[in-house]
């Protein structure tokens, strides 16, 4: 097989571009399609010269026609792609039934592109791939068989993600689409070209597409970084899955809230050298980080001494205010021993958890460079409250927290507290104290 040797090397950089995009992310659907369109390239240039070396020699086999078949998988699944992609970005009221019709169009043209290539590998050879530079391309059957399904394919296919952008996705999936809208045509347009330069353009295609993907990478880590500091890992998975946006869009939903921090740490700060004073913080934040993770709730944020912690955003999660008790008293448990250990017994310093209930609006905002999950409501304002007035070792909780755990052993556990009057409220509020988290 006499192939040149810069076909020859246009179709390794497919192959290592596919394996590349394989190896980063092989879980997701979106880069499993990617990746088995550029593998699919880097065959279908081995399969195409190939071909031309067979018709060089001589009639072409019956089974010539099946060398396409690389080729027509590779545009399928470029298309694809662009189908998955979309389906990670919310729409919000814009219709998207016509983006996504037009993607199985273009499949669908693809393989009429493929099927005409199948019954006509001798026209193909000669007048269309790499046919540009004659007037034979030009003929009226071979726009018919080739130029007309596979060009309609692609400015579907490019429309299809003009109307994706149009949908406002996240910053690092706005890069990529815009990369490849630019990048596939370019490595595509190698069909057509001479054999000078079909090379050239297959390369630059390649190059944009991966300045795209690079810069959709960074991006994408930095949103990691951010859901490993504020979200369980079930939550992370599913940002990767649907994306930022989609799993974490503005929702209102009802759900539960835990407020926690330290009493005394103050007057434990300003008595203790700085040193101190931050190792006590990071050992009691790893310790509050490993019972949000094992209940699946969801860090809001960090605020000196106190952490605010949701459970039921942005996963639903049933039973919530059950949930959220268990949760505190492992926190208390866990989180408890190391500010005790830290502060010793006699210095007044302890951990103290408010816990509330109710319909919350939360969502992401922010900029591109730093983002922040938002939470609006009452019951955060009462969680706070609570616990601003819990006790070292104790554990306080709104009336709509206790109220359906009631027939429940964790609603035996809890006693009636005196109506507190709490800033932001009006009337004083009905509370309880978990009796077996009180201070010692």
């Amino acid at each position: 097989m006499n192939i040149p040797d810069s076909q020859y090397l246009t179709g390794l950089m497919l192959f290592g571009v596919a394996w590349v995009f394989m190896r980063a992310d092989a879980e997701s659907g979106t880069s499993r399609a990617l990746a088995l369109a550029l593998a699919m390239g880097g065959f279908a240039v081995f399969l195409n010269q190939y071909a031309l070396s067979l018709w060089s020699s001589g009639p072409l086999p019956w089974w010539a026609g099946f060398l396409v078949l690389p080729e027509v998988v590779g545009f399928c699944a470029i298309f694809e792609w662009v189908q998955r992609v979309r389906r990670t970005i919310p729409a919000g009221t814009l219709k998207t039934r016509f983006g996504d019709r037009a993607l199985r169009v273009a499949q669908i043209l693809a393989v009429i592109y493929g099927i005409n290539s199948f019954r006509f590998p001798e026209l193909r050879l000669r007048d269309f791939y790499n046919g540009l530079d004659t007037a034979a391309i030009w003929s009226q059957q071979v726009v018919h068989l080739f130029w007309a399904p596979l060009s309609l394919a692609m400015l579907l296919w490019m429309l299809s993600i003009v109307l994706c952008l149009n949908r406002d996705p996240e910053p690092a999936e706005r890069v990529r689409l815009s990369g490849f809208l630019v990048a596939i045509p370019t490595i595509a347009s190698g069909l057509v070209l001479p054999p000078s330069l079909a090379p050239v353009t297959t390369v630059l295609g390649i190059v944009l597409l991966l300045g795209g993907a690079m810069r959709h990478a960074q991006m994408k880590g930095q949103q990691g970084q951010f859901m490993q500091r504020f979200l369980s890992p079930q939550v992370a998975s599913m940002v990767h899955r649907d994306g930022l946006r989609a799993a974490m869009r503005e929702q209102r939903c009802e759900l539960s809230i835990i407020s926690v921090d330290v009493r005394g740490f103050t007057a434990f700060a300003g008595a203790h050298d700085s040193a101190e004073v931050i190792a006590l913080l990071r050992e009691y934040y790893d310790a509050v980080g490993v019972a949000v993770t094992e209940f699946g709730g969801t860090i809001k944020d960090y605020a000196g001494d106190g952490v605010l912690i949701l459970l039921g955003a942005p996963l639903p999660v049933s039973n919530h205010q059950g949930r959220a008790l268990e949760l505190a008293q492992r926190i208390m448990t866990l989180a408890g021993p190391v500010v005790q250990q830290h502060a010793g017994s006699g210095e007044g310093v302890g951990v103290g958890i408010g816990v509330a209930s109710g319909v919350v609006t939360v969502g992401i905002i922010g900029s591109a460079g730093r983002l922040e999950y938002a939470a609006v409501g009452q019951a955060v304002n009462l969680a706070s409250r609570l616990c601003e007035n819990a006790r070292s070792g104790e554990i306080l909780l709104a009336a709509e927290t206790f109220h359906p755990l009631q027939a429940t052993a964790l609603g035996d556990a809890c006693r009636t507290q005196a109506p507190r009057v709490l800033k932001g409220f009006v009337d004083p509020v009905e509370n309880y104290a978990l009796d077996n988290a009180v201070a010692t």
